[in-house]
């Protein structure tokens, strides 16, 4: 088995795709005006419109913007260059600063549009550069 793939579910998807792009410095694939991808070499953040859930079963489904137990990870080359490319753009969204974390990544902390959290993170010390290879 291999995980590729988490996808948000999102009531404005034109926004949160151009977030998605804003953050990351690359463009989204748009294959329809419900559905996008950011694809990476190790997996895809896709962003479906809530009109897709009709695909599954119905809105019963998946809610928009009622996130609050998941993380949505990158990891980045340098985490404070990132911090100081994207402070003013995530204003008040901001939810904490880099930090080195006890696990040894240094991560920057911030919330998307439609709430769900997001961090970027580099890791910083010996042990966390050796799990991340």
């Amino acid at each position: 088995m291999t995980f590729v793939s988490t996808r948000i579910i999102t009531a404005d998807i034109n926004r949160l795709v151009d977030f998605y792009e804003q953050i990351t410095g690359f463009p989204a694939a748009r294959y329809t005006e419900d559905f996008a991808e950011f694809r990476t070499p190790v997996a895809t953040l896709a962003i479906g419109s809530t009109r897709t859930l009709q695909l599954f079963g119905g809105d019963s489904v998946a809610s928009p913007a009622k996130n609050r137990s998941v993380i949505i990870e990158f990891r980045v080359d340098d985490v404070d260059v990132d911090y100081e490319r994207l402070a003013v753009y995530l204003g008040a969204a901001l939810v904490q600063k880099p930090t080195t974390m006890p696990w040894g990544n240094r991560s920057l902390l911030f919330r998307d549009p439609d709430g769900n959290l997001v961090n970027f993170f580099t890791p910083a010390t010996p042990e966390a550069i050796a799990r991340a290879k």
